[in-house]
């Protein structure tokens, strides 16, 4: 009875290092809790490994800081963990990420306050015993989580998602990033509000403050959310513009081809009859130029190239490829949605590398580019092919990636450099470069890990 007696004591008296100690469960918990909240509310595609990952260094961070460093500090360390982690863990863009914070954190704020305020008002308890009380505290951040975790049940029941668009300029992304920062700041002001007249405030204020915190940030969310479908359906009809246009000459291409035909006929019988091989090889080689021209118009289709960024890119790149009177050939095998990298960086390393092969490939007699872009099963990755031909055959296949080297007096020389900082920055990546008589060839391979 002695035993039951001091444990007793000791749970239900201000004890310190035992609240300390009841600290441990409750962050485990709610770093479990949060995590399932924002991977489903913000619809993160994680693997278990990233999910064991995050919640091991968060939680084992997050009671360090807790057991070393005094509050405020611990508050923010904290913050600062859970975004690194969010970004590096489950590779989420720079909205996400702080969504990732938020959500969690202003769903636990307002369960908190409407939680001890009941606990106040009725049990007659007052913050600091519920805080500085071991049993008290653990009881209310056990009902607290169960609280949190009822609401995630709730959305992930009605399918509840927080929609983010990628494809935005970048002025709209800091406008986003700044709302955000000033909605952290906003609940960190709430938070110490709450807890330093929690005791003091009607609970009727307590719950209309924290639904008004909530009401605002959820109208923020929408209008955002309004803001980036108005600029994605933008970057639509521009792509429906751009393909429509690429439509209307591949048809020029066709008719005109089609009115030819029979002539391209008789041309062909004629070098048949007389048995002239050599000017039909020729022949053939002039009009498969044609062949591939209308291809290459059929490959550029949005439903083909099924991201607007690469599409809008790539159509830019053959228009001008066309005014250099450079042949460039498409084939596109992937649905970009699946696509092993960030967007941007693909974009980014493919833009640089076809602007290489337009450098190159007019400087030669033969210009042609050939573009190859398909999932490799077999080796589990993704690549991307940019091909062309050359003049430069001495060219140093490993020089050409260093800082301000170029083969073009003029140039900076930082295209590939840039390249290889991108490359360095994900460890899914590698970038081969080799070259033959004819052509000079760049293979962006991306795995999937």
């Amino acid at each position: 009875m002695e035993i039951i007696q001091t444990i007793w004591t000791a749970l239900t008296t201000e004890n310190e290092v035992l609240t300390k100690i009841i600290f441990i469960p409750e962050t485990l918990l709610e770093t479990l809790v949060g995590m399932l909240l924002f991977t489903t509310l913000l619809n993160i595609d994680s693997s278990k490994e990233s999910k064991i990952k995050y919640f091991c260094v968060v939680s084992i961070l997050g009671n360090l800081s807790n057991l070393l460093l005094p509050n405020p500090y611990t508050f923010f360390i904290n913050v600062i963990v859970i975004l690194l982690s969010v970004y590096v863990f489950f590779k989420t863009n720079i909205i996400k990420t702080i969504l990732a914070l938020i959500v969690p954190l202003l769903i636990t704020v307002f369960c908190e306050s409407f939680f001890m305020k009941i606990c106040i008002s009725y049990f007659h308890f007052d913050a600091t015993t519920i805080l500085s009380m071991p049993l008290y505290k653990l009881l209310v951040s056990l009902a607290i989580q169960l609280l949190v975790f009822l609401i995630y049940l709730l959305i992930k029941y009605f399918k509840i998602q927080i929609a983010v668009f990628e494809n935005i300029s970048k002025r709209n992304k800091i406008i986003i990033f700044i709302n955000f920062i000033f909605a952290i700041l906003s609940l960190i002001i709430q938070f110490f509000i709450t807890g330093f007249y929690l005791d003091k405030l009607p609970v009727y204020i307590v719950i209309l403050s924290n639904l008004s915190l909530i009401a605002y940030f959820l109208l923020s969310i929408y209008s955002l959310t309004k803001t980036t479908q108005l600029e994605v359906a933008s970057l639509d009809l521009a792509q429906e513009k751009e393909h429509n246009r690429i439509l209307k000459i591949s048809q020029d291409e066709l008719h005109g081809f089609r009115h030819d035909f029979s002539n391209i006929l008789c041309t062909i019988g004629g070098y048949v009859q007389v048995s002239d091989m050599n000017g039909l090889k020729k022949y053939y080689a002039q009009i498969q130029k044609d062949i591939n021209k209308i291809n290459t118009l059929g490959a550029l289709n949005p439903d083909t190239i099924n991201n607007p960024a690469v599409f809008a890119l790539i159509s830019s790149k053959y228009n001008r490829a066309l005014e250099e009177n450079i042949e460039l050939n498409i084939n596109s095998f992937l649905n970009f949605d699946t696509l092993n990298m960030k967007i941007y960086e693909f974009t980014r390393i493919l833009g640089i590398l076809l602007d290489n092969a337009i450098e190159a490939a007019r400087e030669c007699d033969e210009k042609i580019i050939n573009i190859e872009i398909r999932k490799d099963s077999n080796h589990n990755r993704q690549l991307l092919i940019v091909e062309n031909t050359y003049t430069n055959k001495n060219v140093n296949t490993d020089k050409i990636y260093e800082k301000n080297y170029s083969t073009k007096p003029g140039n900076s020389g930082l295209g590939l450099w840039e390249v290889r900082q991108i490359l360095k920055k994900n460890n899914n990546l590698n970038l081969f470069t080799s070259k033959t008589d004819k052509f000079f060839k760049q293979q962006l391979e991306m795995y999937n890990i």
